[in-house]
């Protein structure tokens, strides 16, 4: 054996590592990432730890499920029940997952449970018994596997305390078989390793205490194996195996004395090759050493063909004894298998003759490969093609959380060669590898650490630069392409030819290799010299660059190669700073002096320094501050200049202690922006006035007014605006038609003389009128007139008068349409359950209609089902009843199991009925007739077929006057208001404005809301309601409410 050290090159993986070619899966709190099993048909790993199971992607491990799987409180209670400590309560009293296999698409699973074993089957998610297919205690070692078969083969122990070590048969079609209970000499305190199915055979890889050994206790690495069509024995070995044998694996060192290897950790099966690689080790209490041997399925069926070890009883030796069938096979189930047809002699030569006399021997006299001082744990093993030949890469886990890359091969100058150390935990933490499991057709290694899993790629080619590196790192994985002029795989390869690799020793290790620190020495005391004069007592502890030390130009150690600690030093104060600045420049402050603890500064658990590091005092006593300058807070705004239309308020503030303040005293801001209001006046009526005054007396007067609007803040700023005249005749007949005062009888008077017109000149006569000038609130029309003379000549100015007359028009108001409100919010639902509604309103008052104005048209009132789902604690209907006199069927429910339980607690009717189905309809009675008629029969026929056609055209007045009322299902349904649509246009007995009338609910029978499917037009009798206008609305969706699309009909069910 040799060092390890100085053959390895060293690759670290560091803990959070940034590597493309590195993933990693964790959880937190999650632990013991023990059980690995490859899902290929879905491109998934499945993960066994500690309360779960995970599902990861082959291609970078990324989580695809998370299944927790921890024991129940129960299950926990009764493990911390059974004697275990605090710590042992946390730790062991959870679920382990110990057997995880893939068959197919099944998982199959099981987990220790708090002590209580538990196996559960994925696909049909089965729970079934763990005892005897799963470990109580998560230390004890099992191995399980699942035939072709079905049948799961299970290694393992079968009670509490782990003293009923077991191979045991279970599931599938074969009866279940296991090997003979407490019989030490079958198994003897065995630690189980792997389980294979080899052709007819399992084969079982343990290690126990050998029986055999009569020199102290001593422990044998086993293989054993069973018949998979074993039937067990009848009266004799009756449920157990007739079929266990088991031989000792030799794996040590030759010599004149050998060194034995005793103890198997791991195995791995090449079924290629019937090659099986195994990991031995010595014993944990002796010094440490590891090997790698490799045996052929043919030496260990060899083993089996030859003679047994047999001890006749506890007094005798163990001795060699033949075997009565020395090429012993399984056979087939229709030949009977083994059991089958077993004699009385044979079950007895199967009870006592298991032990094989000779021993499975390795491929080779030495091991593969072997360290002392390191102990390995797990194994995995590539083929890997060469230019030349195959390779076996085995891929070991240690002790301390590495993995070594070997070659296992019979060329003594690549013996014993490592490639490589894979360093997979972070600096300065150890830790075993719990299980490794190797991706072929992806070159990948997924490996299980207790807090984590770690995807690996076998090669990485790409990572040597240069042809030197590539080709003396003895990579069996790499060569070099010289057209590509790159490190790569035979299958990347553009050439074989251009392809070259070197195998032939192990790897060169003059490469250049940085120096690294070894341990630190254990700590002695020392003296430390500080240069002023004291020397201190401490402890040191030093550490050299050997851990490698630097070779081939590769760079040293950086960092203290000494250690000092516990020299101890009092700390000293510095001297006093001077007084610091006063923190005011006026009025009472503080300054500040500092002194600092390093006069020398406290060093290796020295006292520090005693005393105030900081000092303060009052300063600028008697100096007292000038008043401040500055501005009274802003009083309150006055009143704004105008009240409408846009106007100006102010407030003002006070310079206090003088009259330097920044600023203005006086802010503004406008205010009251709002449009004033509009503002209308007339003037008064002038006095009537004559304006045309004929011959005869008679006369024509005006009078005149002026209307204006405007917006104004000031009534009293209105301008004068638009004149407005009225015109009348007054005849010259004494009947007082025209009261004047007299200083109008004075104008007219005078106007008679001096205003009269020329002879022959006279008005002619008014036009019609023409259109008003607004269609509503008050306009004006006019009418026009000329003044011509005799010869018809116009003379506008000849005639006395106006030639244009003014007259008001349309007085009435304009009407307002009316318009809705926004809709209210929904109300609650009229029931919890059995089917209710809720309702919305809005009114007609944004703005309400006036003057004539049309109303809102729609619907005032929303109505929606809701809770339509059946009440509970109704049971089931029962069957339609036979048909009754009135030809309806009945059916009732009890409200609950207990028929006696109160109505109350449900909702709903407790009886339905609906018409007779016609097939169920009694048949009519046909009763015997005369064949002749009489004469008062035929009268009676006559005078009831006209009265019948009377009752015909009466029926059919009243369905045409039905027609303009509301649908039955409206009237039940939803409630009635008043018709909003009619009015009294000739009266003011109902205004198109008036207020609505509330809505009157009706009580609803739902009886009445259940509609026949069969006749589709079985609806209840409308209420009583004349002029209806329907303002209700059902929003309701054929999806959310019982409504069957094979129906002809809805139903609206009731509970």
């Amino acid at each position: 054996s040799s060092s390890i050290s100085p053959l390895i090159l060293v690759l670290f993986l560091p803990f959070c590592t940034t590597l493309p070619w590195v993933s990693e899966f964790s959880h937190p709190g999650v632990k013991d990432f023990s059980q690995l099993a490859l899902d290929l048909s879905r491109k998934q790993l499945v993960v066994g730890a500690r309360n779960f199971l995970f599902r990861l992607s082959l291609s970078n491990a990324s989580l695809i499920q998370a299944t927790d799987w921890a024991p129940d409180e129960e299950t926990k209670r009764s493990c911390q029940s059974k004697g275990k400590s605090e710590v042992e309560r946390s730790e062991e009293c959870q679920n382990y997952i110990r057997v995880l296999l893939i068959s197919g698409r099944r998982l199959f699973t099981c987990g220790t449970n708090a002590f209580t074993p538990v196996c559960i089957t994925s696909q049909v998610l089965d729970t079934v018994n763990g005892v005897a297919r799963c470990p109580y205690d998560p230390r004890h070692n099992s191995t399980a596997m699942v035939t072709e078969r079905g049948e799961l083969y299970a290694a393992t122990v079968i009670d509490f305390s782990g003293r009923d070590p077991v191979i045991y048969r279970s599931l599938g079609n074969m009866p279940p078989l296991r090997t003979a209970q407490y019989n030490s000499k079958w198994l003897n305190e065995p630690h189980f390793v792997s389980v294979y199915e080899i052709g007819r055979f399992a084969y079982f890889f343990l290690r126990e205490t050998a029986v055999e050994n009569d020199c102290g206790k001593m422990v044998f690495s086993r293989v054993a194996r069973v018949c998979k069509n074993d039937m067990g024995g009848r009266f004799l070995l009756e449920d157990t195996w007739t079929t266990f044998m088991k031989a000792r694996l030799n794996c040590s060192r030759s010599g004149e004395i050998p060194f034995y290897y005793n103890e198997l950790q791991s195995t791995f099966y090449l079924p290629e090759q019937d090659l099986i690689y195994g990991i031995f080790t010595t014993n944990v209490n002796s010094i440490s050493a590891s090997a790698v041997c490799a045996f052929n399925l043919s030496s260990i069926t060899q083993a089996f063909n030859g003679p047994f070890r047999y001890q006749e009883n506890p007094r005798t030796a163990w001795l060699s004894t033949p075997n009565p069938i020395p090429n012993f096979q399984c056979g087939t189930l229709e030949e009977g298998g083994p059991g089958g047809n077993l004699t009385e002699r044979s079950l007895q030569d199967a009870q006592r003759l298991f032990l094989m006399n000779d021993v499975v021997q390795p491929v080779t006299v030495n091991p593969l490969l072997t360290q002392d001082n390191l102990r390995f744990s797990k194994l995995v093993v590539d083929i890997v093609q060469g230019r030349d030949t195959l390779y076996h890469v085995m891929y070991i886990g240690t002790e301390y959380g590495t993995i070594l890359k070997a070659l296992s091969t019979t060329n003594k100058s690549l013996h014993g060669c490592y490639l490589e150390e894979l360093r997979i935990l972070p600096e300065g933490q150890i830790g075993p590898i719990k299980s490794l499991q190797i991706l072929h057709s992806d070159r990948s290694l997924f490996v299980g650490l207790d807090d984590r899993l770690v995807k690996i790629p076998l090669e990485r080619c790409s990572s040597y630069p240069t042809e030197r590196h590539c080709m003396e790192a003895r990579d069996p994985y790499c060569g070099w392409d010289h057209k590509q002029k790159r490190c790569t795989t035979i299958e990347e390869s553009s050439n074989m030819n251009q392809w070259t690799q070197n195998v032939t020793e192990c790897p060169v290790r003059n490469l250049t290799q940085d120096g690294g620190f070894g341990p630190w020495a254990p700590w002695q005391p020392c003296n430390h010299d500080d240069g002023e004069g004291s020397v201190s007592s401490c402890v040191c502890r030093s550490r050299s660059c050997d851990g490698p030390v630097a070779r081939c130009g590769g760079v040293g150690c950086k960092g203290s190669t000494i250690q000092v600690a516990n020299c101890s030093r009092n700390g000293g104060w510095t001297p006093w700073s001077s007084w610091g600045q006063c923190s005011s420049s006026c009025g009472i402050g503080f300054e500040v002096r500092q002194r600092s603890c390093n006069n020398p500064s406290p060093r290796h658990g020295g006292r520090i320094c005693v005393g105030q590091g900081r000092e303060e005092r009052l300063c600028n006593e008697k100096k007292p501050c000038p008043l401040p300058v500055l501005w009274t807070a802003w009083g309150p705004w006055a009143h704004c200049s105008a009240e409408c239309g846009g106007g100006v308020h102010s407030r003002t503030r006070v310079c206090e202690n003088g009259n330097s303040c920044p600023g203005c005293s006086t802010e503004y801001k406008a205010c009251n922006l709002e449009a004033c209001p509009e503002v209308r006046r007339n003037t008064p009526w002038t006095p009537w006035m004559p304006v045309n005054v004929s011959q005869d007396g008679s006369r024509q007067e005006q009078r005149f007014r002026y209307t204006c609007r405007a917006l104004l803040p000031d009534p009293q700023q209105l301008q004068l605006g638009k004149k407005k005249a009225e015109t009348r005749f007054c005849p010259n007949d004494g009947s007082g038609a025209c009261q004047t005062d007299s200083l109008v009888e004075d104008l007219v008077k005078t106007s008679g003389r001096t205003l009269s017109q020329p002879q022959g000149v006279r008005w002619g006569l008014w036009e019609t009128w023409s259109s008003c000038s607004q269609q509503c609130s008050r306009g004006f029309r006019t009418r026009k007139r000329s003044c011509s003379s005799a010869e018809g000549r116009t003379n506008p100015s000849a005639c006395v008068g106006s030639p244009v007359e003014y007259q008001d028009c349309n007085i009435t108001p304009c009407p307002v349409s009316g318009a809705w409100s926004c809709w209210s919010s929904w109300s609650q639902c009229s029931a919890s359950c059995g089917g209710g509604h809720y309702q919305r309103t809005r009114t007609c008052s944004n703005p309400p209609p006036a003057s004539g104005g049309d109303i809102c048209i729609g619907l005032h009132t929303e109505e929606a089902l809701c809770n339509t789902h059946v009440c509970e604690g109704w049971g089931e209907w029962t069957e339609w009843g036979d048909c009754d006199e009135e030809g309806l069927q009945h059916r009732t429910r009890h409200c609950g199991e207990d028929q006696e339980a109160e109505a109350s607690l449900c909702q709903g009717n407790l009886t339905q009925s609906r018409p007779c189905q016609p097939h169920e309809v009694p048949d009519v009675i046909i009763l015997p007739t005369s064949n002749t008629f009489t004469l008062f029969q035929l009268v009676a026929v006559g005078s009831a077929s006209f009265f019948a056609a009377a009752l015909l055209s009466a029926l059919a007045y009243s369905y045409c006057h039905h027609l303009n009322r509301p649908s039955p299902e409206s009237a039940v349904i939803h409630p009635s208001t008043p018709n909003h649509l009619t009015y009294n246009k000739q009266g003011n007995a109902t205004p198109k404005n008036e207020k609505y009338i509330p809505m009157e609910f009706k009580t609803l029978n739902k009886n009445n809301l259940h509609v026949n499917d069969e006749t589709c037009n079985h609806f209840p009798s409308p209420l009583p309601s004349s002029n209806i206008f329907t303002t209700t609305y059902y929003p309701t969706s054929l999806s959310k409410y019982d409504f069957h699309p094979d129906s002809p009909c809805r139903t609206y069910m009731h509970s």
